[in-house]
């Protein structure tokens, strides 16, 4: 799962279904597809909390985790494979200090589920960590296990996605090489060498489709993967996000990869400060470049794409991989009133994570949910049952301690506003139309010649 030593090979193999991948969660209104293994019987409900093994069996996958005692205040729990093994020569960084007094209140210091008398815990919500906040006051409305350390997964791409907009033009086009693309595994967009890019194109593929492709693209264009997480956990200690620790820049496991319910959720509310973030995140599918440059390679309209058969071949004899859809594969968007944004994500030693976001009656909250399952219901799904239990409360248990931003910063000012402005918020909605009516031709993409190719890819469940 390290982006630097793990399935070379299948970069290649991934760039050939990646637009198929990206599309798939517009298939659906169901459980978002997971490339674990499946349960072997239907369970309407989660197995009783256990000790997990340290294999990646369906049970691995399936069970919620006992955290009697608080066992991660100071580490995620044990990996279940070498992804976190350091390369020679590396050192496995030292754990974040634990603050003596827990960041956000008093009443998160623990690990069991703190909420206000009225608020109505769901049954089936299976994550170790999670934790409602509100986007505009900071307020925590609940929370379980806030300050447990846990691996983030592709969740840490809202980290990237911050110190991106925040260092690159977002109209620079970016022409992509071999060099640009090395490390590049796991769930890919579909960037291509030879292919140009604006930095908002990369930005959407990282957020939307949680490529790892354009991360580790954006990554190289601010001066590298190690000057990129430099400034990734310096941002990240800066905002207040004190049990963070970025390994990778795409989410992949590393070696001291960690962070938590409470800074996953100072992180995305910092992230949802800066309109570019918030739209790309608010946005249900859009128009994506082939490769390499030039005719045929330019992003369609998702309203009107035309039908995709595959490479083509120009006039002048190049072979072109051409633009296609990508959908977000937050399928709260497509299935909860008022939703707004957020991130999906999974590797096996993260298992589930996932953050939403909705606005309701004027009042914006975000959950962020950790090391979960999707039995008995997928990652948003078991968000949107919190999300409606924070909005029929009106109480809280403390506060996002915002680390260097107050009240009059410009930062917190433009969050209170809306990153969207409620003029230009597009309509999260139900759908109109069906997207697989609409995109069905791109979705059979190569399909028939990349069934032995999906295989290999799968194979190693990693998504980050």
């Amino acid at each position: 799962m390290t982006s630097t030593r793990r399935r070379p090979a299948h970069r290649a193999a991934g760039l050939a279904i990646a637009a198929l991948v990206a599309l798939t969660p517009l298939t659906t209104a169901g459980a978002a597809t997971a490339v674990e293994p499946e349960p072997d019987l239907p369970l309407t409900e989660a197995p009783p909390a256990a000790v997990l093994p340290s294999t990646t069996s369906s049970s691995y996958f399936d069970t919620p985790r006992d955290i009697t005692g608080c066992p991660h205040r100071t580490t995620p729990p044990a990996p279940v494979d070498e992804s976190e093994v350091p390369l020679p020569g590396q050192t496995v960084p030292a754990p974040p200090p634990v603050p003596e007094t827990p960041p956000g209140g008093d009443a998160l210091a623990g690990c069991d589920v703190v909420a206000p008398d009225d608020f109505a815990t769901p049954r089936d919500i299976t994550a170790s960590a999670w934790m409602i906040s509100d986007l505009d006051t900071g307020e925590i409305v609940a929370a379980r296990d806030p300050h447990g350390r846990y691996r983030p997964a592709s969740l840490i791409k809202t980290l990237l996605a911050t110190v991106a907009i925040d260092t690159l033009d977002p109209d620079r086009i970016v022409h992509v090489t071999d060099a640009d693309l090395q490390g590049a595994e796991g769930s890919l967009v579909g960037v291509g060498p030879g292919g140009a890019y604006s930095v908002t194109r990369l930005l959407s593929g990282l957020l939307m489709s949680s490529g790892n492709d354009a991360a580790v693209v954006l990554a190289h264009q601010m001066g590298g993967i190690e000057a990129t997480l430099e400034a990734m956990n310096t941002h990240a200690a800066r905002i207040g996000a004190r049990s963070t620790y970025a390994a990778t820049v795409n989410g992949l496991d590393g070696p001291g990869m960690m962070s938590s319910a409470y800074d996953m959720s100072l992180i995305f509310r910092d992230a949802m400060t800066r309109p570019a973030f918030a739209d790309i995140v608010a946005t249900q599918s859009t128009g994506f470049p082939g490769y390499p440059a030039g005719e045929g390679a330019g992003p369609p309209d998702p309203a009107d794409a035309p039908p995709n058969t595959g490479p083509v071949i120009r006039p002048d004899g190049v072979t072109v991989n051409p633009g296609f859809v990508v959908g977000n594969d937050n399928l709260l968007l497509y299935n909860y009133p008022g939703a707004i944004g957020g991130k999906t994500g999974f590797t096996d030693d993260a298992r589930h994570t996932y953050i939403g976001a909705a606005e309701r009656d004027g009042r914006r909250l975000a959950v962020v949910l950790l090391d979960g399952t999707r039995v008995p219901a997928a990652p948003w799904q078991q968000a949107a049952a919190l999300l409606d239990a924070a909005f029929a409360t009106d109480g809280s248990v403390g506060a996002l301690e915002s680390g260097d931003q107050d009240a009059g910063d410009d930062a917190t000012a433009r969050l209170a506003a809306g990153p969207l402005g409620s003029a230009d918020r597009p309509d999260t909605g139900a759908v109109g139309g069906s997207v697989l009516g609409r995109h069905g031709p791109w979705l059979a993409l190569g399909a028939a010649g990349l069934v032995v190719l999906a295989g290999a890819v799968l194979a190693r469940r990693s998504r980050g």
